[in-house]
């Protein structure tokens, strides 16, 4: 597997700052960037002329992940040539569908082959219920195929995010890559590090990912009471308190983290779905245990690759740790990159929602507020 990967900003244009063996023909070209830049058309048309044959995947995001750490107002570019694999990318665009399920069950259709290793998946991060896509796209567990990835990101605007394939990324996008043959080994791992605190509370009415009601009191007044002062900066503060649920059937809690409120409504619509009569419990912020969460995602993968050093590791963070640890921001990938070595390129952005298993049986999740890890190695 040979990489290369550049970094854009307009105050310096693209520069290269990692480069693994000679890239000649790369297939996949990974693009995560800041909205107001991933969206400029010549981004596209710069990688199209440079990488012509490959696959160019565009997503918008809350921040973005580079080999050194973390950049914000950036355009990060991964090209990846493989050796002994082969890839099939398919796109489509929720507006098709009568939900998001149905639009997974569509993509499990086009990638569904002979020798499908792994999936992985970029999506709106707005417009997708993504409980409902990681649903469908469990269809691909029956042939013992995990999927990973996750939904993009918009800063902390929460208006708009793009995704694309071979073309200008725009809104509604699904795009997903499949991975085909036996000789690529892909290791996973996702972890969070919240604290539950205050009393269980039932989602007593939603519809969805719309949540109203937690124990018949609305559930955004409650938000404002533990939020005060911060209230007025819905929905991004809240992040500081997302949800812990437990859906019937899950073995472990799923955090749920806000995309939107509405005050006419009074609800609050959040990145996966809000299960009526399922236990929810506020969660709040310790920065040492996200970054020891961080840690053990990165140990989950060594441990499922048989501790071998891997070539390619994605990251996908919840813009919601970006936010509380703040300055201390880079530890998180700091630790990885501690555990993985120098040999790894590390690539990734910060989203509105992780999508992994959590473990080798299980099947894949929705994830927020966890620091969710993808490795590749050709062997």
């Amino acid at each position: 597997m040979n990489i290369v990967q550049e970094i854009f900003s307009n105050h310096s244009g693209w520069e290269n700052i990692f480069q693994k063996g000679r890239v000649k023909k790369p297939q996949l070209v990974l693009v995560f960037g800041k909205r107001e830049l991933v969206s400029q058309n010549h981004v596209y048309d710069d990688l199209k002329n440079k990488y012509p044959n490959a696959s160019i995947i565009l997503s918008s995001t809350a921040g973005e992940i580079v080999n050194s750490g973390f950049v914000e107002n950036s355009i990060v570019a991964t090209a990846i040539e493989f050796e002994h694999t082969k890839l099939k990318t398919c796109e489509v665009n929720i507006r098709d569908f009568n939900s998001s399920f149905e639009a997974a069950t569509q993509i499990v259709s086009t990638l569904c082959q002979k020798e499908l290793n792994h999936v992985f998946i970029v999506a709106d991060g707005q417009l997708i219920n993504g409980s409902e896509l990681v649903s469908g796209l469990n269809q691909f567990k029956a042939k013992n195929v995990v999927t990973t990835g996750g939904l993009a990101g918009d800063e902390y605007d929460f208006n708009q995010t793009l995704v694309g394939l071979n073309n200008y990324p725009s809104e509604g996008n699904i795009v997903a890559i499949g991975f085909y043959g036996g000789r690529l080994k892909v290791g996973f791992g996702s972890r969070g590090g919240w604290d539950a605190f205050g009393p269980e509370r039932m989602i007593t009415k939603s519809k969805g990912n719309v949540l109203y009601e937690l124990d018949n009191q609305n559930a955004l007044e409650l938000y404002k009471k533990y939020l005060g002062e911060a209230a007025e900066e819905l929905p991004s503060s809240a992040l500081f308190f997302p949800l812990s649920i437990k859906p019937e059937g899950t073995k472990e809690p799923l955090v749920r983290t806000i995309l939107s409120i509405c005050e006419e409504t009074r609800s609050m619509t959040f990145a996966g779905s809000m299960p009526q009569g399922t236990i929810a419990q506020l969660m709040k912020h310790n920065s040492d245990r996200l970054i020891d969460g961080a840690e053990k995602a990165a140990d989950y993968c060594l441990s499922d690759n048989n501790e071998q050093e891997p070539e390619l590791a994605i990251l996908i963070s919840c813009v919601g740790r970006r936010i509380v640890l703040g300055q201390n921001i880079d530890e998180e990938i700091e630790v990885i990159r501690d555990q993985f070595g120098k040999k790894t390129l590390i690539t990734g952005f910060y989203s509105y929602g992780e999508i992994a298993p959590f473990n080798k049986l299980s099947k894949s999740e929705l994830h927020n507020q966890t620091m969710t890890i993808t490795t590749m190695t050709e062997i």
